[in-house]
């Protein structure tokens, strides 16, 4: 009798499926995915990186053009896809390490690090598109979407650029003054 409830419990887990770990799409659904954030015209040469089965981001096409745009991340709630002027590649990368280590000062880390120039970050205006909602691969759409497209304009303020520092309905200027100042462009 003493080992009927161990061999219950050994029954149990032959008999009982596993749950299935959620895998990333596959690299072409990925590609079509994250370059929809991009405009029309530059999605054919953009560069692509996403998501290997074990959660590895990875180039998945070189392209020729002067976005990189970041797929979908399987382990993050929701749909959201970015592409962006590659110059701003140091600094997105180095935004996602230490949001993986758990940092949650991200901006100050990077201020800091782009201050003593450890941190590549462009002297001039750089592009960055955000797509989010829900991706339905099958028909190739996203429902419900919401677009941001962002102009990093690095040390502009309201002064220098005319643009309110908070939103007013059209585009604004977010932190102005700083390296990553930038205009937001809500929903164009």
């Amino acid at each position: 009798m003493r080992f009927f409830p161990l061999c219950c419990l050994v029954v149990s887990l032959l008999v009982t499926p596993t749950q299935a770990q959620p895998s990333s799409p596959s690299a072409q659904t990925q590609i079509t995915a994250a370059v929809k954030a991009a405009p029309t015209s530059m999605r054919d040469a953009a560069t692509v990186r996403g998501y290997e089965p074990d959660g590895t981001l990875t180039t998945l096409r070189e392209g020729s053009g002067a976005l990189v745009c970041l797929a979908d991340d399987p382990d993050e709630e929701g749909f959201h896809v970015a592409c962006y002027h590659e110059s701003l590649g140091p600094f997105m990368q180095r935004g996602r390490e230490l949001r993986r280590q758990g940092v949650t000062a991200v901006d100050s880390v990077r201020r800091a690090e782009i201050a003593d120039g450890t941190l590549a970050y462009p002297d001039h205006p750089a592009a960055l598109y955000n797509l989010s909602g829900t991706y339905e691969a099958a028909a190739d759409t996203v429902r419900d979407a919401s677009r941001l497209h962002v102009v990093y304009v690095p040390h502009e303020t309201a002064e220098s650029t005319g643009l309110p520092p908070r939103p007013q309905g059209g585009p604004w200027l977010m932190e102005p003054g700083q390296p990553w100042a930038h205009i937001m462009i809500p929903n164009p």
